[in-house]
């Protein structure tokens, strides 16, 4: 049987995750879903009407982080459960039923922020240089103020959260639940495919043909759902619109940026700056891909093959875990227990199965170890991804360690730094392994094909493509599947260039990722990477001290804006010279490739 069609009743228990930590069981998770509702509605009673002071102020935010840590568990296991068999009634059931008492919660809670708002401004800022333990919750509150609506405007908002989560989920069913990709054919064969297959193993096949016939059967039946997904999507942007114009915002984009406290200034620059110099070198690495692998032509489909398949090996579950204890050693004990942990303890859900989400991601609720889903299909470059989740997981441990639960979030701009830095040590550790050209050139490949060709070329394209349309929305439009095609065309075509060849199908990459119903999200890929290139040479090159300085920056979680922690770590983001500089490696790794592949011919 096809592993990805095996249900979840049919692996190994042993491979996936244990949620025991958050609840043993439905029965106990509805238990207290009820529960924390009931506290909610006593917390209303007892606060409402009453934020005047500091004193009050305090003693309100000390009963609010309990129920928000209450909150966090429950809306964690509901999107938990459901992500690993979308397929199961009993999981569709328990999720939508959180979605329907959160939108009663948070307009229960939505008098707090109300409340505190409608405060003189001297008042509220004295309430706020009064308390040491949120000040930094309610500096951003202060930030908010001019965008603050009438408080039943807001309850009402609350109140519908669930409503406007209901365009991820309906993009989430219908990618899961209504495609079928059924087979296709190569080499003679009928050959079955999944979200899961199709984008863990097919799309970089080294077989020419059964990659570039899967990418055909899979756009065309992509193709098939693409008014129903433009119509998903536009309900998504255009609520977005809605609410930042409610909110005084000239822009989507402005709306979005607040959240995580970056400048439009340093959104712009992350896209503008690596699509014009990063693409002459990635442009290079095309034609390299093209030349090792004897293609005619260098194709969309044929972007993400290995430079050099014969040095891809099969890794084990048992092997990763060696790989990467090796890599991230220089991280410390306390760092590496939690690595052990997720191994040992059932953190990862390893499997493949019949409604599992595609991708991978960690979640890390704040009163519980962190969860790690991946679909694991025992090439190398799983090993690269594992470590990245690990990275989130690493980041987020420390920080619920060290910072109460409204500061442990950092800022979307920052959050994909310690990921990507737990890639960039895996690939400082192969490095060092051998001298042999080969195993050097497929480590440098690793490298440019994971880390850089993910989060900088995929996500920052992503970036560039949601930048355009947030201005057609802006501008009063409505998105349909003809013009969200034209564009993600253009921002491909406009970087690839003449080095590879777009075919009929590329442009329907927008169709594939969840990230664009999560705001600004695809950007801080690249991002993340930039302070993360920089930190991972500095550790290379001065050894504890920068580890110490970094272990420091992951403990502060969001207790500070994204410039502010990245100057912890010593890196200045309010300059292009990180930006260029990373771009600037990333050239290098394309030269020492070209040196490599002439050596070795």
């Amino acid at each position: 049987m096809d592993k990805v069609s095996k249900l979840r009743s049919e692996v190994n228990i042993e491979e996936t995750w244990d949620l025991s930590p958050l609840f043993k069981n439905n029965e106990t998770f509805y238990q207290f879903l009820d529960q924390t509702l009931q506290e909610v509605k006593a917390f209303n009673q007892q606060y409402k009407a009453t934020l005047v002071d500091s004193k009050t102020v305090e003693a309100m935010l000390d009963d609010y982080a309990r129920l928000a840590e209450a909150i966090n568990r429950l809306g964690n296991y509901a999107n938990l459960i459901l992500s690993v068999d979308q397929t199961d009634a009993e999981s569709q059931k328990l999720y939508g039923k959180f979605g329907s008492i959160y939108g009663e919660i948070a307009s229960e809670l939505s008098f707090i922020d109300s409340e505190l708002l409608a405060l003189d401004a001297d008042k509220l800022e004295d309430i706020k240089n009064n308390s040491q333990k949120y000040r930094r919750y309610l500096e951003k509150l202060v930030m908010r103020k001019p965008h603050q609506l009438h408080p039943e405007v807001e309850k009402a908002l609350a109140a519908f959260s669930s409503t406007f989560n209901a365009p991820y989920g309906l993009y989430d069913t219908t990618k899961m639940l209504d495609i079928d990709f059924g087979t296709f054919e190569a080499h003679g064969k009928e050959i079955p495919m999944s979200y899961v297959s199709f984008e863990g193993e097919l799309e970089v096949d080294a077989d020419t043909e059964i990659r570039r016939n899967a990418f055909r059967k899979f756009s065309d039946t992509l193709r098939k759902y693409e008014n129903t997904t433009a119509k998903t999507y536009d309900m998504a942007v255009q609520q977005e619109k809605m609410e930042s114009k409610l909110r005084g915002y000239d822009s989507v984009i402005d709306f979005l940026l607040e959240r995580q406290e970056v400048s439009r200034e340093l959104y712009n620059r992350q896209i503008d700056l690596i699509t014009t110099e990063l693409a002459p070198h990635m442009r290079r690495y095309a034609k390299l891909l093209q030349k090792t692998n004897h293609l005619d032509t260098m194709r969309f489909e044929d972007l993400k093959i290995s430079l050099d398949e014969s040095y891809e090996p099969d890794i084990t579950v048992a092997e990763s875990q060696d790989y990467i204890n090796k890599a991230l050693s220089v991280m410390g004990e306390d760092y590496m227990k939690l690595v052990d942990d997720a191994y040992s303890k059932r953190y990862i859900d390893f499997v493949q199965n019949k409604g599992k989400s595609t991708g991978a991601f960690c979640a890390s609720p704040y009163s519980t170890n962190p969860f790690i889903l991946i679909s694991w299909t025992s090439k190398m470059t799983e090993v690269f991804v594992l470590a990245h989740e690990l990275g989130h997981a690493g980041h987020f441990d420390l920080a619920n360690s060290h910072q109460n639960i409204f500061d442990a979030e950092s800022s979307l701009y920052f959050v994909e730094a310690p990921s990507t830095m737990n890639e960039m040590l895996m690939a400082n550790y192969l490095l060092k392994e051998s001298d042999n050209p080969k195993f050097k050139r497929w480590v440098i490949a690793s490298i440019i094909s994971r880390t850089y060709y993910h989060n900088f070329v995929t996500h920052l394209l992503e970036a560039a493509y949601q930048r355009e349309v947030y201005r057609h929305v802006d501008a009063g439009e409505n998105m349909t599947a003809p013009m969200l095609n034209e564009i993600k065309k253009k921002v491909i075509s406009d970087f690839w260039g003449d080095a590879v060849e777009i075919t009929d199908g590329a442009e329907l990459t927008w169709m594939r990722q969840p990230h664009y119903y999560m705001g600004l999200y695809p950007y801080t890929y690249s991002a993340g990477l930039t302070i993360a290139t920089l930190m991972s040479k500095r550790i290379n090159e001065e050894g504890q001290p920068a580890v110490d300085e970094w272990l420091e920056v992951l403990k502060a979680g969001g207790s500070k804006p994204p410039v502010e922690l990245a100057k912890m770590a010593g890196i200045d983001l309010t300059s292009d010279a990180p930006l260029k500089e990373t771009i600037a490696y990333i050239g290098s790794l394309v030269d020492e490739l070209e040196k490599l592949t002439e050596e070795i011919e």
